[in-house]
């Protein structure tokens, strides 16, 4: 019986040890020593753990982009037909439109364009279809000029070429058309039909399927004159 009351004994003692050692380890990995800071009163304060700084506010851009007119004032600009207006064609020549705009007796259709606009490249393909016939049937002149920014001549050429209209094609350099003829171009496709002394008889915005008989309508009648 005191062989087993001594034994107890010793168990009990190990098993206190082993209870401080893990109480000791424990409070040293949960103890982490941090910076104070001493106030002028004399007292500790515990800084709190410095946050990093990040710059959250990106710095902002200026994407726009502005176009610079170069269009003469409407007052120096010829305003009648052939007008006197800087024309570039796909090989990359400037000429005056009163060079290449034929005073010929012949009602003249002036088609106004974007590279961008795909209703102009719908009407262009629909006049392309028929304008072979037209001439046929018809005497006239027909000239599209198309009203890109410089930025957007190398697409002006790509569509020259790709297309190979069988009508004269221009790029109105300097935006100019815009200046003298009705509405200001505002909306394109448009349309001109002058008559054969050069004054306006027809004039149409926009496009859907058809309208290109109804131009070539007009064109006949004033052919006919």
């Amino acid at each position: 019986m005191k062989n087993i009351y001594c034994l107890f004994l010793v168990v009990l003692f190990f098993g206190c040890q082993s209870d401080n050692q893990t109480t000791s380890h424990s409070a040293e990995k949960v103890a982490t020593p941090v910076k104070s800071a001493i106030v002028p009163n004399g007292s500790k304060v515990v800084a709190q753990p410095a946050k990093t700084k990040r710059d959250t506010v990106k710095p902002k851009v200026n994407r726009t982009r502005y176009a610079v007119s170069r269009a003469r004032p409407k007052t120096e600009i010829q305003g009648a037909y052939p007008y006197d207006i800087d024309l570039k064609d796909a090989t990359s020549k400037t000429v005056k439109s009163d060079q290449i705009l034929a005073k010929n007796d012949k009602p003249t259709v002036l088609l106004f364009w974007l590279t961008t606009c795909f209703p102009c490249s719908m009407e262009m393909k629909a006049i392309k279809e028929k304008y072979a016939n037209w001439q046929r049937e018809a005497d006239f002149n027909l000239y599209a000029i198309s009203t890109d920014f410089e930025s957007n001549f190398p697409k002006f050429i790509k569509k020259v070429e790709e297309n190979k209209w069988p009508w004269e094609t221009y790029n109105d350099v300097n935006r100019e058309f815009r200046q003298i003829l009705p509405g200001g171009l505002n909306g394109l496709p448009q349309t001109f039909v002058l008559d054969k002394n050069g004054k306006i008889a027809y004039h149409k915005r926009k496009y859907k399927p058809g309208d290109e008989d109804i131009l070539f309508a007009k064109v006949k009648e004033l052919a006919a004159k």
